[in-house]
């Protein structure tokens, strides 16, 4: 028997918000005490910010998920619905409109209508949900999931310029904080790369470069201002 297959794109989900969340709490906290610490404010300045930084951004991030998400989850069950009032109501018309799909997908019209039958004998509404609007079990949208996973993922990537802003001799916080950072988000981009199936090198440098942008252009505004941002 053939082994199942197991494709990366079920966890295209949770990845793609795990990511995000991680990538921007590393960034925007590193940042942000980099950028405090250009300013040679105290340690427990740097702290406070960056502690702050982390439950708002966290929150942020779990609110603004959940209401993207929550939009596209409310767009597929409103579509879910009309297709659902159409099967109900004209079924033939909706087995053409099916088997229309498979012709265009290469299939030859009597096959294709055959196909068509067969599918929406099972499960109609799959059938419609899947061919005709792209909604799948893998990709439907799940805002809470969502949320919670952004919230988690942005704390866990935000404590880590926080501890090293801790453990770091107050001197060198910045430049602490900047390597520790850069070397999180280097393993970050190349995990997500992996699990994703991208190319590791190429994902790995751009989620560092992007951090290494946004942490000078903080750190060169506290720089200029003197003052916490």
């Amino acid at each position: 028997m053939p082994r199942p297959e197991h494709h990366r794109i079920n966890h295209v989900g949770w990845l793609r918000a795990a990511v995000l969340g991680a990538n921007d709490g590393i960034i925007s906290t590193a940042s942000l005490v980099v950028g405090i610490a250009a300013t040679g404010a105290t340690r427990s300045a740097v702290l406070v910010a960056g502690v702050a930084a982390l439950v708002a951004g966290a929150m942020s991030m779990a609110a603004g998920e959940y209401v993207s998400v929550r939009s596209q989850a409310d767009t597929e069950a409103a579509d879910l619905l009309l297709e659902l009032q159409a099967i109900k109501h004209n079924r033939p018309a909706e087995l053409d409109e099916l088997a229309e799909i498979y012709v265009a997908r290469g299939l030859q019209p009597e096959l294709a209508h055959e196909v068509a039958r067969q599918l929406m004998a099972h499960d109609a509404l799959g059938a419609h949900a899947r061919d005709e609007l792209g909604i799948t079990d893998q990709l439907a949208a799940r805002p809470v999931q969502a949320a919670f996973a952004s919230a988690a993922t942005f704390s866990a990537g935000a404590l880590v310029p926080l501890l090293i802003a801790l453990l770091a001799p107050p001197t060198y916080t910045g430049t602490a904080v900047t390597a520790g950072a850069l070397l999180s988000l280097t393993g970050l981009g190349a995990l997500a790369a992996r699990v994703g199936g991208a190319p590791v090198v190429s994902g790995a440098v751009r989620v560092t470069l992007w951090g290494a942008g946004a942490m000078g252009l903080t750190a060169l505004v506290g720089r200029l201002f003197g003052a916490t941002i």
